[in-house]
């Protein structure tokens, strides 16, 4: 991993590629489905819709970019965040703006660098570094896009791929028409 980078070449790192590819993909992903789909939260505690790992996602860019790392302030609501329900393009305008505002934090930070306001109840070994921070949204980053391909799959109705990575066939036509409920009752029975 390089350390040591100064401000203005953070934006270069394989990690904040990194950081950026997996935010991409939930960007995309967001982009394909319909208002609906998109906005479809699974029937199990703690699910999301994608619009609402997106929405937490931009959240959690910039605090940890800019309110942890650079010691300005964003206002965000976290709550909010997983309440979130509004039209596909809607939450891709939000993305498009947290995006730019992600690299400008990271033209300004230096990666070996202690980030200015430690984070409270995070006494961790990554919050050493401003480059600890940033592998740690790495880690969020991952494990959101993971939960929406999940909650996508599910929505749409796709079977999950076998371990050859071939698709198997959908679910039956009829819990398909009915929804991730009909999904979860058919792997129960089966």
């Amino acid at each position: 991993m390089e350390t040591g980078t100064a401000p203005g070449t953070a934006a270069e790192t394989h990690l904040v590629r990194l950081i950026l590819e997996k935010f991409d993909a939930l960007v995309e992903l967001t982009a394909q489905l319909d208002d609906t789909a998109a906005n479809a939260v699974l029937p199990v505690a703690g699910s999301n819709s994608a619009v609402q790992l997106l929405v937490h996602c931009c959240g959690l860019l910039r605090r940890w970019s800019s309110t942890v790392n650079l010691g300005v302030e964003v206002q965000r609501d976290r709550s909010a965040e997983f309440e979130a329900v509004m039209p596909v393009a809607e939450a891709l305008a939000l993305a498009a703006r947290t995006r730019p505002a992600f690299l400008a934090d990271i033209a300004a930070t230096d990666l070996a660098a202690p980030p200015r306001v430690s984070p409270p109840d995070h006494d961790d070994y990554w919050t050493s570094s401003c480059e600890g921070v940033l592998l740690h949204v790495l880690e969020e980053l991952s494990q959101h896009l993971g939960h929406a391909e999940v909650t996508r799959d599910l929505v749409l109705g796709a079977r999950p791929r076998d371990p050859h990575g071939s698709s198997r066939e959908s679910m039956d036509p009829l819990a398909a028409e009915q929804g991730p409920e009909a999904y979860f009752d058919q792997q129960r029975a089966d």
